[in-house]
Parts: C-alpha cells; sequence; structure tokens
C-alpha cells in the first residue's frame, strides 16, 4: 500500500494517525483484496483508488460539524465495512455497529474485525427496515452513517428510526446529493429530521463529495420504516 499517499491526505485534514493505524490500513487493504478473489465485496481494486475511495473518502465524516469522535454509531449497508471501519480505525473510542443486508459480507466483516483487532464493533447481519423495527436498535444510536445505499427519501426512513432524538446521520452522496435534499424535505417532515448541512469536499482525484447531515429533531413515528421492499417502492 502506498503509505506516503494515505500520510499526505490525512495530513492535509487535519487528521492526526499513528504508525499502528497506517497498518491497519495496510492489513485491511491486504484482507479486502485477498477475500475480494473469492466474494465480490469492490469493484475498485488499485491501490491508490483503496485509498482514495474507500479509506479517505470515508473518514470525510469526520470533517463535518456534527462529529464528535465519541457515542455510539451505526453503519447502515456498509458493505465491505465502508465508513465504519476507517472511523473507527481514525476513532478507537467508538462503539460501532455494522449493518449488512448479505451474510458474506457479515463473513468478512467478523474476520477483518478479528484480523485488525478492533474492539467495541459489531457485525450485524439484517435488512433496514427489519432493524429499525427491531428495540434493541430503534433509537438507540447517536450517529449513522451510510455510504451509496439509497436516494436520499428512502434513506432518511432507513436511519432515522436508529437515531435517539438530538443524533444525527451523514449520507455519503456524490453531487446529485444537493437535489436529492429537496426530494426528500416530505420524508424528513415525517421522520423527524432536518437539514443541518451539506459538506462538499473534492476527492485528490478529482470526483465531487456532498456530505448531507440530517439531525434528529423528533421521535419517528413507530410505522416507520414500512416493511421489507415499501419504502424503496413507495418512498415518503
Amino acid at each position: 500500500m502506498n503509505k506516503e499517499l494515505l500520510q499526505e491526505m490525512l495530513v492535509k485534514s487535519g487528521i492526526a494517525y499513528t504508525k499502528e493505524q497506517i497498518e491497519k490500513y495496510e492489513k485491511y487493504e491486504r484482507e479486502l483484496l485477498e477475500y475480494n478473489q473469492k466474494v465480490n465485496l469492490t469493484a475498485i481494486e488499485e491501490d491508490e483508488e483503496i485509498i482514495i475511495k474507500h479509506f479517505y473518502d470515508s473518514l470525510l465524516g469526520m470533517m463535518t460539524k456534527t462529529w464528535t469522535g465519541g457515542g455510539k454509531i451505526i453503519d447502515l449497508g456498509t458493505g465491505a465495512g465502508f465508513p465504519g471501519i476507517p472511523l473507527k480505525i481514525m476513532n478507537p473510542q467508538l462503539d460501532v455497529t455494522l449493518v449488512d443486508a448479505l451474510q458474506k459480507r457479515i463473513t468478512f466483516l467478523e474476520l477483518l474485525i478479528q484480523r485488525l483487532e478492533l474492539k467495541q464493533i459489531r457485525a450485524v447481519h439484517a435488512r433496514a427496515e427489519e432493524i429499525g423495527q427491531d428495540l434493541k436498535h430503534r433509537e438507540k444510536y447517536d450517529l449513522i452513517v451510510s455510504r451509496a445505499v439509497a436516494k436520499l427519501p428512502v434513506l432518511a426512513e432507513y436511519c432515522l428510526p436508529l437515531i435517539k432524538k438530538g443524533g444525527s446521520m451523514i449520507a455519503y452522496k456524490g453531487p446529485e446529493g444537493e437535489q436529492e435534499v429537496e426530494l426528500a424535505e416530505r420524508a424528513l417532515a415525517i421522520l423527524g429530521g432536518q437539514i443541518k448541512e451539506i459538506l462538499r469536499r473534492q476527492l485528490p482525484d478529482g470526483s465531487e463529495r456532498r456530505l448531507v447531515v440530517i439531525e434528529k429533531i423528533a421521535l419517528t413515528p413507530g410505522e416507520y420504516p414500512r416493511r421489507p421492499g415499501a419504502p424503496g417502492k413507495k418512498p415518503l
């Protein structure tokens, strides 16, 4: 792994790091590429792209005004662990729950957590609509992060039921995120959320990033999220 590239980006962003944390990223990349040969986890396999589009991109959440570096966070639709695991590596004090609907990804994440020797982190196999109605998880988190899962009206229905009142969600989006904010107005009003911030960033490869931060200002009505499939078929 090109450690110098990652270190340079961290320095430019004002993110402090240790040698041990950089070593964890090296190990993460090795495990990801090795496991990717038998299970399709990512289409990105070039070292520089992994560093920029997976590792560094995941850390953009730390640049939002809502970021505290502590508390209970949940990563919904985590896939191969993004953005949850890079955030955990840089913030060991976080209590992190990774959620994905595919068991094969959960198996990889459990192995990865063990290999990286991470504590206070777990991987849960569940659909977004189901975990949002699970009382062990519903309105139990300070922050939810989600990357490349669904358009904002649908994503809000998945995410807001999991956050405590006063907590936040960070939706990792491309430039289209700004248009999705307008489409999500009705959903946010129903679900108890309001837009707090839109962070605009450009990645070193030139691609545009929008982090849409939504604050939870009221409890989510009990009927949300609706049954599996309903939010995507009939967005609020």
